[in-house]
């Protein structure tokens, strides 16, 4: 299972985040977020894949910032259709990951899925909330029971240190679960990491 660690914003943490060597970490470019990213990119270790977070943007923005941060994933967390999903993979570079988010809550319907099946590399489950994603709270994860697909996904919301047991339970089930994904429950404030909370994450996470 891998460890995404999301909502990145200022450099000097950015590398005190990276030298933890997480799978992946999460920028977001979502101008109404309170971690939205529009500063310099550190260099980071070669082996962590830097996520764009865009909600509701236009391709062109997308394929731009792509660039500009040499991502390797990008993760859809609005409303994209299938049909803007299809568009922006035909156009991004093939070894760039594709992450579509959905919302979860108890009465989640997971035929919505299906059409996106073929646009994309990865599902994201989080929380349904006010805002798209960091609101802090986790969904009921039995939930996922019902999951029909066998495309891995990364698991969201509200993820703590208090969530690892509960983690390392569904992890011995056939859910396809890919990645954890951690970003509120380990901050000083928004975007801000605590370094020492993450090293205790990451040292129960590989146990």
């Amino acid at each position: 299972m891998k460890l995404k660690i999301c909502g990145m914003k200022y450099p000097d943490n950015i590398l005190e985040v990276g030298s933890l060597l997480p799978d992946y970490m999460g920028f977001i470019f979502w101008e109404k977020s309170a971690r939205y990213f529009d500063g310099t990119m550190p260099d980071l270790p070669k082996s962590i894949k830097k996520v764009g977070v865009f909600v509701n943007e236009s391709t062109d923005i997308i394929l731009a910032k792509a660039q500009k941060y040499d991502l390797q994933a990008i993760q859809l967390h609005g409303q994209e259709s299938v049909a803007f999903c299809s568009d922006l993979k035909s156009k991004i570079h093939a070894s760039i990951e594709f992450i579509k988010v959905f919302s979860v809550a108890d009465d989640f319907d997971f035929e919505v899925l299906k059409p996106f099946e073929t646009v994309c590399d990865y599902f994201l489950f989080d929380t349904k909330g006010k805002l798209p994603g960091g609101n802090g709270t986790t969904f009921d994860w039995k939930v996922l029971e019902n999951y029909p697909s066998v495309k891995p996904f990364f698991l969201s919301g509200g993820i703590g240190l208090e969530e690892i047991k509960s983690i390392q339970e569904i992890s011995k089930t056939n859910l396809p679960i890919y990645a954890i994904d951690i970003n509120s429950k380990f901050e000083i404030e928004s975007g801000l990491k605590n370094i020492e909370l993450l090293k205790l994450m990451v040292e129960r996470f590989e146990l």
